[in-house]
């Protein structure tokens, strides 16, 4: 005969309704009785029935997140994953799922967003960019479904989001490649219809223009955040009669085809030309040089993000827009040791 939560509450001596909120991870029970109550129901092999309580409670006790882009491409960037272990480490302590779904273009990602929140398939959903006149927010606000954005929302100050301080991160990045002594400074940025592409370009634009720097156009190039986007990058940017000594990079992932490019082009990085980038990805420090890379919390965006939307769906407050710290570790990709061409 199958355990039930009346079984558990009596062997640990507490109500079947604390039971069902140990379950929850109700923050009004304490930590004692939480571990009391979820060892017995180890002992007595208590599973619970989430078909039946979704019946009950009305919920999936899932939270979907829609890819901006095919599966395969999205887990060749690593920051993908750092996020994703953050969102699952939320919602694994509330016994909720996670429900990927994949697109290939704006056309699919709107498609598959419909189709989860009108399935009635998850109780939230968590967007993993903004876009000019995103149809998916807009739907969102219509259908009420409780939703949390990563980034700025472009044009809606309501939507819910979990962000790093873009603009700031990235004069910072500047200054610190202005502070090594460099003056020709590039730019290898994501998608520009992009909110986070747009804010760090801003933040590199005003670093130059307090320094007294000047901003060419032809020392910015704009790519996908893949390692073969940088590659590519670097073959245009470098071929140019003054090409810059410097690049504030989009993304680590980027970084490492920027690096393998100015390798093969026999550039010595930092001597010929510095790196700083984006997301302080493990890998950044075993790259041949480490790279200087901008620590924006990934793990803790994910983390914050999920926790958010839950929040959401219990209907308590929340602050609309967080934002998560940002610091520089220094690594020898921007530590001039000779000093820069003039």
């Amino acid at each position: 005969m199958a355990v039930t939560i009346k079984d558990v509450a009596k062997v640990a001596g507490v109500s079947p309704s604390t039971v069902s909120r140990v379950m929850a991870n109700h923050p009004r029970i304490s930590a004692e009785t939480s571990k009391r109550v979820r060892e017995v129901m180890e002992e007595l092999g208590y599973h619970q029935n989430i078909m039946a309580k979704s019946l009950v409670s009305k919920t999936t006790m899932t939270i979907g997140i829609v890819l901006p882009r095919p599966a395969d491409e999205m887990l060749l960037n690593f920051f993908f994953y750092e996020f994703i272990r953050g969102v699952l480490a939320q919602l694994t302590r509330a016994g909720y799922d996670l429900l990927m779904a994949g697109s290939g273009n704006e056309r699919e990602e709107l498609e598959s967003v419909t189709r989860l929140v009108r399935s009635g398939r998850v109780d939230g959903l968590i967007l993993l960019h903004s876009r000019v006149g995103d149809p998916i927010i807009e739907l969102l606000h219509r259908e009420k479904m409780p939703h949390v954005l990563l980034g700025r929302s472009m044009e809606y100050e309501d939507v819910p989001s979990v962000d790093t301080d873009n603009l700031q991160a990235a004069y910072d990045a500047t200054m610190h490649l202005i502070a090594q002594g460099q003056r020709r400074i590039g730019f290898v940025s994501g998608p520009s219809h992009l909110a986070l592409s747009q804010d760090r370009m801003a933040g590199y634009k005003k670093a130059l223009s307090e320094a007294g720097l000047p901003f060419k156009q032809t020392w910015v190039v704009e790519g996908e955040f893949l390692l073969e986007s940088g590659y590519r990058a670097m073959a245009s940017i470098m071929s140019q009669p003054e090409p810059p000594t410097a690049l504030v990079v989009i993304d680590d992932v980027v970084a490492f085809g920027v690096l393998k490019g100015l390798t093969e082009l026999g550039y010595r990085i930092p001597q010929d030309v510095a790196i700083v980038s984006f997301n302080n990805l493990q890998l950044s420090e075993l790259t041949m040089p480490p790279i200087t890379s901008m620590d924006i919390g990934t793990y803790q965006l994910g983390y914050t993000a999920s926790q958010m939307v839950l929040r959401m769906i219990s209907q308590e407050p929340i602050l609309t827009r967080q934002i998560i710290p940002h610091r520089l570790v220094v690594r020898e990709s921007s530590l001039q040791t000779i000093s820069p061409v003039k």
